[in-house]
């Protein structure tokens, strides 16, 4: 049996740092479709356009989202020039005249990617029928975009396996970003942009977890208002490439180690038994400076830190492991969410030699 249907995750995720130009910047990827950029020196919004909604403004409401804030979609000004051209092979990230910080001139980005289907269409499987459904199945990740109906429904997500980690966003009313982790459970949301802790809210997944065709929706706001515009990325684990799961902290430099099964290209972690900011860390700015230190916020506009006393995450060929004393990704005996993206080095659909189920 083979062990990875992703045997080389560039091609479905990779992390790009790049210097602004203020002109164009070209991406190599085929079917390009999440794209998630940072200014990394500069307290400036996060920005995210995906290729369901589009990369540049055709109607309310715009197609930039900001992970770190509760805002609708911007940009009446993102022009086909300023904005995000999705393509077949490459995508271009366009001038930035709006000035929303993803393409400034000398200035340092990175952005994180990851590849959806070549093309979108309604997905019927729910009670509730998707304006359009991007989906790559190999790799595990969807793009829906719905209308709420105010009642509990289901929406279908393509994936034709359970997605373990969504995150809801809704495009038409300020609200915040909702977390689906599976290993929270369906009672349980999270905010992305914000450092609040999990909270038992019943009526926003409808207390009912996803199938291999659909995601459940309540009646909250944040997931189904009637009338309500919303996007959903959804991602299913696969092996030797993603995976969502939990870990405890130490509280001290030899913390937990998580297996994966790959070597992490992407950390994203969260403690959840209590208050504290998310941590995005990957491989690429790791390797561009004091190692391990490099950390971004989802939920915050703040530069990208290198302080040496903060909690690191170490990455290795089959996991990371949690160093230091923060409470941010390591506090002694607290709980964290994490969800993982990388690539098996034991070669291409090959059984590794140890590892574990």
């Amino acid at each position: 049996m083979a062990y990875t249907t992703v045997p080389k995750s560039t091609d479905y995720f990779d992390t790009t740092i790049y210097t602004g130009n203020g002109s164009s910047q070209t991406l190599t990827m085929d079917n390009l479709g999440l794209l998630w950029m940072k200014n990394r020196t500069e307290t400036s919004n996060h920005n995210l356009f995906d290729s369901v909604r589009g990369g540049h403004y055709t109607s309310d409401p715009g197609p930039n989202l900001r992970p770190n804030d509760t805002t609708t979609g911007h940009g009446s000004d993102i022009t086909s020039a300023y904005g995000i051209t999705f393509g077949s092979s490459s995508s271009t990230i366009g001038s930035d005249g709006g000035g929303y910080n993803y393409n400034q001139n000398s200035k340092s980005y990175v952005g994180w990617q990851w590849r959806a289907g070549s093309s979108a269409s309604s997905n019927t499987a729910g009670t509730i029928n998707t304006t359009a459904t991007s989906v790559d199945t190999t790799a595990g990740f969807s793009i829906s975009t719905y209308t709420g109906t105010g009642s509990n429904a289901t929406v279908g997500h393509g994936l034709g396996v359970a997605p373990k980690f969504i995150m809801f966003k809704r495009l038409d009313s300020a609200d915040d970003w909702t977390i689906y982790h599976h290993m929270l459970g369906a009672t349980k949301k999270i905010d992305l942009n914000n450092t609040g802790a999990a909270s038992t809210v019943s009526n926003v997944f409808n207390d009912t977890a996803p199938t291999t065709t659909v995601m459940s929706v309540g009646t909250n706001g944040r997931t189904n208002a009637s009338g309500g515009k919303y996007v959903a990325y959804a991602f299913a684990e696969k092996q030797g490439y993603s995976k969502f799961g939990t870990y405890t902290g130490s509280g001290n430099d030899d913390g937990a180690f998580i297996w994966t099964g790959f070597a992490p290209k992407l950390v994203i972690c969260k403690r959840y038994n209590n208050t504290e900011q998310w941590t995005v860390t990957d491989s690429v700015r790791d390797n561009n400076v004091s190692p391990n230190f490099a950390r971004l916020n989802s939920d915050t506009t703040s530069a990208e830190s290198t302080n040496t006393t903060w909690a690191r995450i170490d990455k290795f060929s089959n996991g990371f492991k949690m160093r230091g004393t923060d409470t941010v990704s390591n506090g002694s005996g607290d709980t964290y969410i994490y969800m993982a993206f990388g690539q098996s080095i034991v070669g291409s659909n090959n059984v590794p030699a140890t590892g574990q189920n």
